[in-house]
């Protein structure tokens, strides 16, 4: 059961109020190098990003988004530090969303500035508190780093723009502590409505980030909390959200497009199965149709194992394989088994009324 948040809009796109999960991504680009940036916005559009995210650590950065906006068509997220100026301009640009930390913005005044411009667009504001730039006197009063402190840190911040007479907001409490952020949101998801942008910050490389994300947003999505995900990683921004479509589906909180399963190879594989597997992987990204495929490393459990499976394919031998609910359907050459599965695939996103 989804907890109940309020309803944000975040350019064309939705969260909250029991609105789809939706994955978001950040650039690794110079966000003034307008060229760049959009090229690999629009690799994330392919990869089902849904919201990007871009650093405007200077002026000419946040220019840029205007150029940007004209070129993408997913809702861009600009990323303020610092300097306050920088959030009015991205505002003037076009951006759809501000993240900010109030708490390194300076005075009051300037973030009054900020929350006016915003009110003046209707731009929600996502407040980004995480346990790297926890306050010192809330560091003090919980003998350390704790999620109660980083909820703590969220809500004034929160309040404080709130008592400014704007509540069109987004929270944000990250860690790189898995169990922390766990906590952490478990705690915030009591004590407000508003909506819940959930990852593990700084996780690592796409290893081990992957691992500690997969846990963290998985026990934290599990409860019903969070409405955007990012997965954090040292690596391709494609493959945050390709590992997030993965955590969401897991999870039964997103439907379409190819899921791949494959056996863990043994003594009796007699094909490159880890090269097989990755390369069917690869094969149906562009087929949204929502189903399974089984890829498998022999032909003697192949069929069986792959019963759970829409579809299958497994080889050995110089031949292959092509299951459909673990009946035999087609033997092929090796060499041929992927273009048969796709044929396969697409034949049945016809029978679903879905257009490759």
């Amino acid at each position: 059961m989804r907890m109940k948040t309020r309803e944000v809009h975040i350019g064309n796109k939705v969260i909250g109020n029991g609105n789809p999960i939706l994955i978001q991504s950040m650039t690794n680009t110079k966000t003034r190098d307008v060229e760049s940036t959009v090229s690999q916005i629009l690799e994330l559009e392919k990869a089902g990003c849904d919201i990007i995210r871009c650093a405007c650590p200077t002026m000419e950065d946040a220019e840029a988004i205007k150029e940007i906006k004209k070129r993408i068509h997913i809702p861009l997220v600009a990323d303020i530090h610092f300097d306050y100026r920088l959030a009015l301009k991205a505002i003037e640009c076009g951006a759809d969303k501000i993240r900010i930390n109030p708490g390194n913005i300076g005075s009051k005044e300037r973030i009054q500035a900020v929350v006016d411009k915003c009110r003046e667009r209707n731009i929600p504001i996502r407040v980004g508190v995480n346990s790297g730039s926890l306050e010192k006197d809330l560091v003090e009063k919980y003998g350390g780093v704790t999620a109660e402190g980083l909820v703590e840190s969220a809500l004034d911040k929160v309040k404080l723009i709130e008592d400014m007479g704007y509540d069109n907001l987004v929270i944000s409490i990250k860690s790189s502590d898995v169990l922390m952020a766990v906590k952490a949101h478990k705690l915030i998801s009591g004590l407000t409505d508003h909506p819940l942008h959930v990852g593990i910050t700084e996780a690592g490389t796409v290893f081990s980030g992957n691992i500690k994300s997969a846990i963290g947003l998985s026990m934290i999505l599990n409860e019903g909390i969070g409405d955007t995900i990012r997965v954090s990683l040292s690596g391709d921004p494609r493959l945050e959200v390709e590992s997030a479509k993965i955590i969401l589906r897991t999870l039964g909180l997103r439907k379409g497009g190819v899921e791949i399963v494959s056996c863990p190879t043994c003594g009796r594989t007699q094909i490159d199965l880890i090269d097989l597997a990755n390369r069917a992987e690869e094969m149906v990204r562009d087929i949204p149709v929502d189903c399974k495929v089984a890829v498998m490393g022999c032909v003697v459990n192949g069929p069986g194992e792959a019963r759970e499976a829409d579809f299958g394919i497994a080889g050995g031998n110089n031949e292959g394989l092509v299951i459909r609910h673990g009946e035999i359907i087609r033997k092929v050459p090796e060499d041929e088994l992927l273009p048969a599965l796709r044929d396969e695939l697409i034949k049945f996103a016809g029978e679903k009324g879905v257009k490759i």
